[in-house]
């Protein structure tokens, strides 16, 4: 009887890109990816419907995050502020020592138009939940909706820079810098001019 060994799924997603790199997705089985660990491909199964889950795991506590942030924030924030106290939040979620990971996760999706697609589903439910939350503090449907596209937007560009070769600062730090930019491109809208 094989013996239970700990963090088996973060285990499955390392072996898989590492195979996926090696071989190239569309060429690497789940039951490859279950063996180059030690594992059946029934285990596999047990975590993961699919070998596509294996690059997605972890949405929902992404998810999780953004929505406890914007729970978790001070009462008096506007829409806008809120959404970036859900992406702070979700901080913790992109240490540096996941950084590598996470460029070799983005080459395999960037390579692979379903997996693209899957990705930018990602981002959509991610918009919802956090306009839902928004909404459920009050924030009203254009605001919420607004304030939601926005901050997926800030996350999926800071999280672009972060993975980029060379790039040495945060997430966090990154994820402050785009708001900053972002308000500086959109403040003429508001403005008038």
């Amino acid at each position: 009887m094989a013996r239970w060994v700990p963090d088996t799924p973060e285990r499955l997603q390392r072996a898989a890109l590492e195979l996926f790199a090696e071989r190239g997705y569309e060429q690497t089985t789940a039951t490859e990816i279950a063996q180059a660990v030690g594992l059946t491909e029934r285990t596999f199964f047990r975590h993961f419907s699919d070998k596509r889950e294996v690059l997605f795991h972890g949405q929902q506590s992404l998810t999780d995050a953004f929505v406890s942030g914007v729970r978790h924030a001070a009462p008096d924030l506007q829409a806008v502020e809120l959404a970036a106290s859900a992406i702070r939040s979700a901080a913790f979620l992109f240490p540096d020592e996941k950084r590598s990971q996470s460029r070799a996760r983005q080459r395999v999706i960037d390579g692979n138009p379903a997996l693209q697609e899957r990705e930018a589903l990602k981002l959509i439910r991610l918009g919802a939940a956090l306009a839902d939350a928004l909404r459920a503090r009050g924030v009203d449907d254009l605001a919420a909706e607004v304030a939601a596209q926005t901050g997926v937007m800030v996350f999926g560009i800071a999280f672009a820079r972060w993975i980029r070769d060379g790039e040495q600062r945060s997430f966090g730090q990154i994820v402050d810098e785009v708001s900053r930019q972002i308000g500086d491109v959109v403040r003429p809208l508001h403005t008038g001019t």
